[in-house]
Protein backbone atom coordinates (compact mmCIF):
# COMPACT_ATOMS: atom_id res chain seq x y z
CA UNK A 1 0.00 0.00 0.00
CA UNK A 2 1.27 3.21 -0.80
CA UNK A 3 1.34 6.28 1.34
CA UNK A 4 0.80 9.85 0.05
CA UNK A 5 3.43 12.65 2.04
CA UNK A 6 2.19 16.46 2.49
CA UNK A 7 4.72 18.43 2.82
CA UNK A 8 3.85 21.71 4.79
CA UNK A 9 5.75 24.75 5.33
CA UNK A 10 9.36 25.25 5.43
CA UNK A 11 10.29 23.34 7.74
CA UNK A 12 7.91 20.59 6.25
CA UNK A 13 9.43 20.97 2.80
CA UNK A 14 13.32 20.82 3.99
CA UNK A 15 12.82 17.45 6.28
CA UNK A 16 10.17 15.87 3.18
CA UNK A 17 13.30 16.03 1.36
CA UNK A 18 15.48 14.42 3.78
CA UNK A 19 13.32 11.62 4.30
CA UNK A 20 12.91 10.65 0.65
CA UNK A 21 16.66 10.99 0.13
CA UNK A 22 17.03 8.59 3.24
CA UNK A 23 14.69 6.22 1.85
CA UNK A 24 16.80 6.09 -1.41
CA UNK A 25 19.95 6.16 -0.44
CA UNK A 26 18.89 2.70 2.20
CA UNK A 27 17.31 1.37 -0.77
CA UNK A 28 20.52 1.86 -3.33
CA UNK A 29 22.73 0.69 -0.27
CA UNK A 30 24.63 -2.65 -1.45
CA UNK A 31 24.96 -3.25 2.67
CA UNK A 32 21.55 -4.94 3.03
CA UNK A 33 23.63 -8.15 4.79
CA UNK A 34 20.87 -9.89 4.03
CA UNK A 35 19.44 -12.09 0.87
CA UNK A 36 19.06 -11.34 -2.74
CA UNK A 37 15.50 -12.29 -2.32
CA UNK A 38 14.85 -10.25 0.78
CA UNK A 39 16.58 -7.56 -0.40
CA UNK A 40 14.71 -6.78 -3.72
CA UNK A 41 11.08 -7.56 -1.52
CA UNK A 42 12.33 -5.27 0.74
CA UNK A 43 13.10 -2.85 -2.60
CA UNK A 44 9.78 -3.23 -4.21
CA UNK A 45 7.98 -2.74 -1.12
CA UNK A 46 9.92 0.79 -0.38
CA UNK A 47 9.08 1.94 -4.14
CA UNK A 48 5.17 0.65 -3.55
CA UNK A 49 5.11 2.82 -0.02
CA UNK A 50 6.84 6.09 -1.12
CA UNK A 51 7.61 6.41 -4.72
CA UNK A 52 5.80 5.80 -8.55
CA UNK A 53 7.98 4.40 -10.98
CA UNK A 54 8.49 6.22 -14.23
CA UNK A 55 9.36 5.03 -17.86
CA UNK A 56 12.60 7.17 -17.33
CA UNK A 57 13.71 4.74 -13.75
CA UNK A 58 13.86 7.99 -11.63
CA UNK A 59 11.74 7.17 -8.67
CA UNK A 60 9.03 9.99 -7.92
CA UNK A 61 7.77 10.29 -4.73
CA UNK A 62 4.06 10.34 -3.76
CA UNK A 63 4.03 13.97 -2.10
CA UNK A 64 2.61 16.82 -2.60
CA UNK A 65 4.76 20.36 -1.30
CA UNK A 66 2.72 23.29 0.27
CA UNK A 67 4.39 26.42 1.62
CA UNK A 68 3.06 30.16 1.26
CA UNK A 69 6.30 31.39 -0.25
CA UNK A 70 8.53 29.98 -3.33
CA UNK A 71 12.04 30.12 -2.52
CA UNK A 72 12.00 26.49 -0.14
CA UNK A 73 10.00 24.67 -2.45
CA UNK A 74 11.78 25.63 -5.79
CA UNK A 75 15.23 24.54 -3.97
CA UNK A 76 13.48 21.49 -2.57
CA UNK A 77 12.54 20.64 -6.42
CA UNK A 78 16.00 21.40 -7.66
CA UNK A 79 17.78 19.62 -5.29
CA UNK A 80 15.65 15.99 -5.59
CA UNK A 81 15.94 16.37 -8.91
CA UNK A 82 20.00 16.94 -8.95
CA UNK A 83 20.37 14.27 -7.09
CA UNK A 84 19.48 11.88 -10.11
CA UNK A 85 17.96 9.19 -7.74
CA UNK A 86 14.81 10.13 -7.33
CA UNK A 87 12.51 13.58 -7.67
CA UNK A 88 9.30 15.23 -7.27
CA UNK A 89 6.43 15.55 -9.58
CA UNK A 90 6.93 18.80 -10.72
CA UNK A 91 3.30 19.70 -11.30
CA UNK A 92 2.71 17.97 -7.23
CA UNK A 93 3.47 21.86 -5.78
CA UNK A 94 1.24 24.65 -4.62
CA UNK A 95 3.37 27.77 -3.28
CA UNK A 96 1.98 31.61 -2.81
CA UNK A 97 4.14 34.81 -2.50
CA UNK A 98 3.34 36.30 0.63
CA UNK A 99 4.46 33.74 3.64
CA UNK A 100 1.79 33.33 6.64
CA UNK A 101 4.22 35.64 9.13
CA UNK A 102 4.73 32.98 11.99
CA UNK A 103 0.69 33.11 12.04
CA UNK A 104 -1.40 30.57 13.02
CA UNK A 105 -4.98 32.13 12.18
CA UNK A 106 -3.12 33.57 9.07
CA UNK A 107 -2.30 30.44 8.14
CA UNK A 108 -5.43 28.43 9.19
CA UNK A 109 -8.27 31.21 8.70
CA UNK A 110 -6.74 32.58 5.60
CA UNK A 111 -4.88 30.55 3.40
CA UNK A 112 -6.32 27.12 4.10
CA UNK A 113 -10.29 28.05 3.03
CA UNK A 114 -8.25 30.43 0.22
CA UNK A 115 -6.35 28.19 -1.12
CA UNK A 116 -8.13 24.59 -0.24
CA UNK A 117 -9.06 23.27 -3.71
CA UNK A 118 -6.02 23.96 -5.32
CA UNK A 119 -4.42 21.94 -2.74
CA UNK A 120 -7.06 19.04 -2.20
CA UNK A 121 -6.89 18.89 -6.00
CA UNK A 122 -3.07 17.68 -5.91
CA UNK A 123 -3.61 15.56 -2.72
CA UNK A 124 -6.53 13.80 -4.65
CA UNK A 125 -4.66 13.39 -8.14
CA UNK A 126 -1.19 11.68 -5.77
CA UNK A 127 -3.85 9.65 -3.94
CA UNK A 128 -5.27 8.69 -7.27
CA UNK A 129 -1.65 7.22 -8.42
CA UNK A 130 -2.12 4.88 -5.68
CA UNK A 131 -3.52 1.39 -6.94
CA UNK A 132 -4.35 1.14 -2.65
CA UNK A 133 -4.52 4.47 -0.67
CA UNK A 134 -2.86 3.14 2.70
CA UNK A 135 -2.70 6.55 4.21
CA UNK A 136 -1.32 10.44 4.23
CA UNK A 137 1.57 11.09 6.11
CA UNK A 138 1.92 15.38 7.04
CA UNK A 139 5.30 16.65 8.04
CA UNK A 140 4.95 20.31 9.80
CA UNK A 141 6.18 22.52 12.32
CA UNK A 142 3.94 23.72 15.23
CA UNK A 143 6.41 27.48 15.97
CA UNK A 144 5.51 29.44 12.40
CA UNK A 145 2.07 29.96 10.59
CA UNK A 146 2.16 27.67 7.12
CA UNK A 147 3.21 24.39 8.41
CA UNK A 148 1.20 24.99 11.84
CA UNK A 149 -1.91 26.90 10.74
CA UNK A 150 -2.71 25.56 7.19
CA UNK A 151 -0.97 22.05 8.34
CA UNK A 152 -3.71 21.94 10.68
CA UNK A 153 -6.74 23.22 8.16
CA UNK A 154 -5.39 20.83 5.43
CA UNK A 155 -4.92 17.52 7.91
CA UNK A 156 -8.91 18.59 8.81
CA UNK A 157 -9.80 18.79 4.80
CA UNK A 158 -7.82 15.30 4.57
CA UNK A 159 -10.29 14.02 7.01
CA UNK A 160 -13.64 15.13 5.57
CA UNK A 161 -11.87 13.75 2.08
CA UNK A 162 -10.86 10.82 3.03
CA UNK A 163 -12.63 9.69 6.72
CA UNK A 164 -11.60 5.64 6.03
CA UNK A 165 -7.52 6.80 5.17
CA UNK A 166 -5.13 6.88 8.23
CA UNK A 167 -3.84 10.12 8.50
CA UNK A 168 -0.14 10.77 10.75
CA UNK A 169 0.72 13.67 11.18
CA UNK A 170 4.67 14.17 12.21
CA UNK A 171 5.18 17.31 14.42
CA UNK A 172 8.44 19.08 15.15
CA UNK A 173 8.18 20.27 18.67
CA UNK A 174 9.99 24.18 18.51
CA UNK A 175 13.16 24.92 20.58
CA UNK A 176 12.27 25.69 24.52
CA UNK A 177 14.20 29.16 23.82
CA UNK A 178 12.07 29.93 20.90
CA UNK A 179 12.40 30.97 17.47
CA UNK A 180 9.16 32.79 17.60
CA UNK A 181 7.38 35.02 20.05
CA UNK A 182 3.66 33.67 19.54
CA UNK A 183 5.18 30.04 18.91
CA UNK A 184 3.29 28.60 22.12
CA UNK A 185 0.18 29.86 20.76
CA UNK A 186 0.97 28.58 17.72
CA UNK A 187 1.47 25.49 19.11
CA UNK A 188 -1.55 24.88 21.50
CA UNK A 189 -3.47 26.12 18.69
CA UNK A 190 -1.39 23.11 15.64
CA UNK A 191 -2.01 20.37 18.73
CA UNK A 192 -5.51 20.93 19.48
CA UNK A 193 -6.58 21.01 16.32
CA UNK A 194 -4.59 18.06 15.07
CA UNK A 195 -5.90 16.04 18.13
CA UNK A 196 -9.20 16.03 16.66
CA UNK A 197 -8.77 14.88 13.58
CA UNK A 198 -5.34 13.31 13.40
CA UNK A 199 -4.91 9.34 13.61
CA UNK A 200 -1.55 9.77 15.54
CA UNK A 201 1.08 12.57 16.28
CA UNK A 202 4.52 11.20 15.98
CA UNK A 203 6.48 14.47 17.73
CA UNK A 204 10.28 15.19 17.39
CA UNK A 205 11.79 17.83 19.91
CA UNK A 206 14.28 19.89 18.03
CA UNK A 207 16.44 20.34 21.16
CA UNK A 208 16.48 17.05 21.18
CA UNK A 209 17.71 15.98 18.00
CA UNK A 210 20.07 18.92 18.60
CA UNK A 211 21.69 17.06 21.53
CA UNK A 212 21.91 14.27 19.13
CA UNK A 213 23.47 16.24 16.89
CA UNK A 214 26.09 17.57 19.62
CA UNK A 215 26.90 14.77 21.56
CA UNK A 216 26.39 11.91 19.47
CA UNK A 217 26.98 13.15 16.39
CA UNK A 218 29.88 15.56 17.36
CA UNK A 219 28.83 18.24 14.98
CA UNK A 220 30.30 21.24 16.03
CA UNK A 221 28.19 23.96 14.47
CA UNK A 222 24.80 22.49 13.86
CA UNK A 223 23.21 23.55 10.93
CA UNK A 224 19.02 22.80 10.35
CA UNK A 225 20.30 20.41 7.67
CA UNK A 226 22.11 18.19 10.36
CA UNK A 227 19.07 18.42 12.74
CA UNK A 228 16.87 16.88 9.73
CA UNK A 229 18.96 14.43 8.40
CA UNK A 230 18.80 12.71 12.00
CA UNK A 231 14.65 13.17 11.99
CA UNK A 232 14.59 11.52 8.56
CA UNK A 233 17.01 8.90 9.54
CA UNK A 234 14.51 7.81 12.65
CA UNK A 235 11.75 8.55 10.37
CA UNK A 236 12.93 5.75 7.95
CA UNK A 237 14.34 3.65 10.53
CA UNK A 238 10.15 3.12 11.19
CA UNK A 239 8.77 3.15 7.70
CA UNK A 240 11.28 0.85 5.92
CA UNK A 241 9.59 -2.17 5.14
CA UNK A 242 9.56 -4.93 7.88
CA UNK A 243 7.77 -8.15 8.76
CA UNK A 244 4.93 -7.51 11.74
CA UNK A 245 4.31 -11.48 11.77
CA UNK A 246 6.60 -14.07 11.73
CA UNK A 247 9.36 -14.71 9.77
CA UNK A 248 7.38 -16.41 6.77
CA UNK A 249 5.17 -13.33 6.07
CA UNK A 250 5.70 -10.93 3.40
CA UNK A 251 6.58 -7.13 4.24
CA UNK A 252 4.14 -5.41 6.12
CA UNK A 253 0.91 -4.04 3.44
CA UNK A 254 -0.11 -1.01 5.39
CA UNK A 255 2.32 0.73 7.62
CA UNK A 256 0.58 3.52 8.61
CA UNK A 257 -2.79 1.45 10.15
CA UNK A 258 0.29 -1.37 11.36
CA UNK A 259 1.27 1.45 13.69
CA UNK A 260 -1.71 2.54 14.49
CA UNK A 261 -3.05 -0.57 15.33
CA UNK A 262 -0.13 -1.48 17.26
CA UNK A 263 0.09 1.93 19.51
CA UNK A 264 -2.71 3.90 19.71
CA UNK A 265 -5.74 1.56 21.48
CA UNK A 266 -7.66 4.74 22.74
CA UNK A 267 -8.50 8.48 20.64
CA UNK A 268 -7.72 10.23 23.77
CA UNK A 269 -3.65 8.87 23.62
CA UNK A 270 -2.31 9.66 20.05
CA UNK A 271 0.83 11.26 21.06
CA UNK A 272 3.73 9.46 19.97
CA UNK A 273 7.36 9.40 20.50
CA UNK A 274 10.73 7.79 18.52
CA UNK A 275 13.61 6.92 19.95
CA UNK A 276 16.93 5.39 18.40
CA UNK A 277 19.39 3.24 18.96
CA UNK A 278 22.52 3.42 17.80
CA UNK A 279 23.51 6.60 16.83
CA UNK A 280 26.86 8.11 15.57
CA UNK A 281 28.89 9.07 12.71
CA UNK A 282 29.54 7.02 10.11
CA UNK A 283 33.76 7.33 10.83
CA UNK A 284 33.03 5.64 14.39
CA UNK A 285 31.10 2.65 13.02
CA UNK A 286 34.30 0.76 12.40
CA UNK A 287 35.45 1.04 15.62
CA UNK A 288 31.62 -0.27 17.47
CA UNK A 289 30.70 -3.62 17.93
CA UNK A 290 27.12 -4.11 18.63
CA UNK A 291 25.15 -6.98 20.48
CA UNK A 292 21.48 -7.47 20.35
CA UNK A 293 20.88 -8.13 24.70
CA UNK A 294 23.14 -4.57 24.83
CA UNK A 295 20.73 -2.89 22.34
CA UNK A 296 17.76 -3.87 23.71
CA UNK A 297 18.98 -3.35 27.66
CA UNK A 298 19.98 0.36 27.13
CA UNK A 299 16.72 0.96 24.48
CA UNK A 300 14.32 -0.58 27.34
CA UNK A 301 16.05 1.97 29.99
CA UNK A 302 15.89 5.04 27.62
CA UNK A 303 11.95 4.03 27.60
CA UNK A 304 11.64 4.32 31.05
CA UNK A 305 13.34 6.96 32.28
CA UNK A 306 12.42 8.88 29.62
CA UNK A 307 16.12 9.17 28.24
CA UNK A 308 15.93 10.59 24.52
CA UNK A 309 19.59 8.93 23.63
CA UNK A 310 21.71 6.28 24.78
CA UNK A 311 24.12 8.78 26.76
CA UNK A 312 22.97 10.26 30.24
CA UNK A 313 21.05 7.43 30.55
CA UNK A 314 18.99 7.35 34.22
CA UNK A 315 20.04 3.91 35.11
CA UNK A 316 18.39 4.51 38.99
CA UNK A 317 14.88 4.29 37.57
CA UNK A 318 13.27 1.06 38.13
CA UNK A 319 9.76 0.17 37.27
CA UNK A 320 7.48 -0.17 40.21
CA UNK A 321 7.34 -3.45 41.70
CA UNK A 322 4.53 -6.54 40.64
CA UNK A 323 1.34 -6.16 42.03
CA UNK A 324 1.77 -3.06 44.02
CA UNK A 325 -1.67 -0.82 42.95
CA UNK A 326 0.12 2.42 43.72
CA UNK A 327 -2.30 5.08 42.40
CA UNK A 328 -0.36 6.81 39.26
CA UNK A 329 0.65 9.95 41.84
CA UNK A 330 2.91 7.92 43.78
CA UNK A 331 4.61 6.31 41.27
CA UNK A 332 8.35 5.96 41.34
CA UNK A 333 9.44 9.89 40.41
CA UNK A 334 10.71 9.95 36.93
CA UNK A 335 9.04 6.70 35.83
CA UNK A 336 7.81 7.09 32.39
CA UNK A 337 4.40 4.59 32.04
CA UNK A 338 3.81 3.48 29.02
CA UNK A 339 0.29 2.68 26.85
CA UNK A 340 2.06 0.58 23.94
CA UNK A 341 5.20 0.09 22.60
CA UNK A 342 6.19 -0.93 19.29
CA UNK A 343 9.89 -1.99 18.85
CA UNK A 344 11.73 -2.49 15.33
CA UNK A 345 14.39 -4.44 14.76
CA UNK A 346 16.95 -4.33 11.85
CA UNK A 347 19.94 -6.18 10.62
CA UNK A 348 21.88 -9.91 11.52
CA UNK A 349 20.32 -12.50 14.13
CA UNK A 350 16.89 -10.24 14.43
CA UNK A 351 14.69 -13.68 14.60
CA UNK A 352 16.76 -14.67 17.61
CA UNK A 353 15.91 -11.18 19.75
CA UNK A 354 14.60 -12.19 23.12
CA UNK A 355 12.37 -8.98 23.43
CA UNK A 356 10.68 -10.15 26.98
CA UNK A 357 11.97 -7.27 28.92
CA UNK A 358 9.55 -4.72 26.93
CA UNK A 359 6.74 -7.53 28.05
CA UNK A 360 6.80 -6.61 31.89
CA UNK A 361 3.36 -5.33 32.65
CA UNK A 362 4.94 -3.30 34.84
CA UNK A 363 5.99 -0.72 32.15
CA UNK A 364 2.18 -0.40 31.13
CA UNK A 365 -1.00 1.41 32.08
CA UNK A 366 -3.20 -1.44 34.24
CA UNK A 367 -6.01 -1.22 31.87
CA UNK A 368 -4.19 -2.81 28.77
CA UNK A 369 -2.71 -6.63 28.69
CA UNK A 370 1.12 -6.09 28.22
CA UNK A 371 0.70 -8.79 24.84
CA UNK A 372 -1.76 -6.48 23.52
CA UNK A 373 0.69 -3.57 24.75
CA UNK A 374 3.66 -4.37 22.85
CA UNK A 375 4.68 -5.53 19.12
CA UNK A 376 7.68 -6.02 17.38
CA UNK A 377 8.69 -5.97 13.52
CA UNK A 378 11.84 -7.69 12.18
CA UNK A 379 13.85 -7.34 9.52
CA UNK A 380 16.92 -8.97 8.52
CA UNK A 381 17.91 -6.40 6.17
CA UNK A 382 20.33 -3.43 7.81
CA UNK A 383 18.74 0.15 7.46
CA UNK A 384 21.52 2.95 6.57
CA UNK A 385 24.81 2.25 7.75
CA UNK A 386 24.18 0.24 10.73
CA UNK A 387 24.37 -3.46 10.72
CA UNK A 388 22.22 -3.84 13.92
CA UNK A 389 19.87 -1.52 15.02
CA UNK A 390 16.93 -1.03 17.01
CA UNK A 391 13.90 1.51 16.33
CA UNK A 392 11.52 2.32 19.85
CA UNK A 393 8.25 4.37 18.84
CA UNK A 394 6.11 4.35 22.18
CA UNK A 395 3.01 5.82 23.21
CA UNK A 396 3.79 6.74 26.97
CA UNK A 397 4.14 10.11 29.38
CA UNK A 398 7.28 11.21 27.17
CA UNK A 399 5.73 14.97 26.20
CA UNK A 400 4.06 15.44 29.70
CA UNK A 401 6.51 18.17 30.74
CA UNK A 402 7.12 19.93 27.51
CA UNK A 403 3.47 19.95 26.94
CA UNK A 404 2.48 21.15 30.09
CA UNK A 405 5.10 24.13 30.06
CA UNK A 406 4.12 25.03 26.25
CA UNK A 407 0.66 25.32 27.47
CA UNK A 408 1.71 26.75 30.96
CA UNK A 409 3.64 29.58 28.88
CA UNK A 410 0.65 30.15 26.13
CA UNK A 411 -1.41 30.43 29.03
CA UNK A 412 0.33 33.22 31.00
CA UNK A 413 0.21 35.30 27.73
CA UNK A 414 -3.38 34.86 26.63
CA UNK A 415 -3.88 35.67 30.29
CA UNK A 416 -2.34 39.11 29.67
CA UNK A 417 -3.78 38.99 26.46
CA UNK A 418 -0.20 39.60 24.55
CA UNK A 419 -0.18 39.64 20.89
CA UNK A 420 -4.22 38.04 20.95
CA UNK A 421 -4.83 41.01 18.55
CA UNK A 422 -2.71 39.60 15.85
CA UNK A 423 -5.38 36.20 15.86
CA UNK A 424 -8.30 38.31 16.18
CA UNK A 425 -8.24 40.16 13.50
CA UNK A 426 -7.82 36.91 11.46
CA UNK A 427 -10.91 35.43 13.65
CA UNK A 428 -10.12 33.39 16.02
CA UNK A 429 -11.45 34.05 19.34
CA UNK A 430 -10.99 34.20 22.76
CA UNK A 431 -12.99 31.50 23.06
CA UNK A 432 -11.57 29.68 20.24
CA UNK A 433 -8.21 29.75 22.87
CA UNK A 434 -10.22 28.59 25.50
CA UNK A 435 -11.18 25.48 23.51
CA UNK A 436 -8.03 24.71 22.72
CA UNK A 437 -6.62 25.02 26.25
CA UNK A 438 -9.33 22.75 27.46
CA UNK A 439 -8.36 20.13 25.03
CA UNK A 440 -4.66 19.65 26.19
CA UNK A 441 -5.25 20.25 29.86
CA UNK A 442 -7.70 16.70 29.06
CA UNK A 443 -4.86 15.58 27.09
CA UNK A 444 -2.65 16.27 29.54
CA UNK A 445 -4.17 15.30 32.92
CA UNK A 446 -5.51 12.05 30.73
CA UNK A 447 -1.24 10.93 30.22
CA UNK A 448 -0.64 11.87 33.95
CA UNK A 449 -3.26 9.56 35.32
CA UNK A 450 -1.59 6.68 33.51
Amino acid sequence: MSIVTVQLGQCGNQIGHEVFSALCSDIRGTHGLCSKKENESYHDSCKERFFCEQESGVPIARAVLVDMEPKVISQTLSMAARSGHWKYNSHSHFCQKQGSGNNWANGYSVHGPRHKEAIMNLVQKEAEKCDRLGGFFTIMSMAGGTGSGLGAFVTQCLRDAFPTSFILNHVIWPYGTGEVIVQNYNSVLTLSHLYQSSDALLVHENDVIHKICAQLMNIKQISFRDVNEIIAHQLGSVFQPTHTAGEGSGYSRNPLGDLMETLVPHPEFKLLGLRNIPQMPENSLAYSTFSWPGLIKHLRQMLIANAKMEEGIDWQVRPPPPGSSIPSTNKPLHFNTSIANLVILRGKDVHDVDLGSFQDPSLYTSWLNPQDAFSAWKTPRAFNKYEKSAALVSNSQFLLKPLDSIVGKAWNMFASKAYLHQYTKFGIQEEDFLDCFTTLEQVISSYTNL
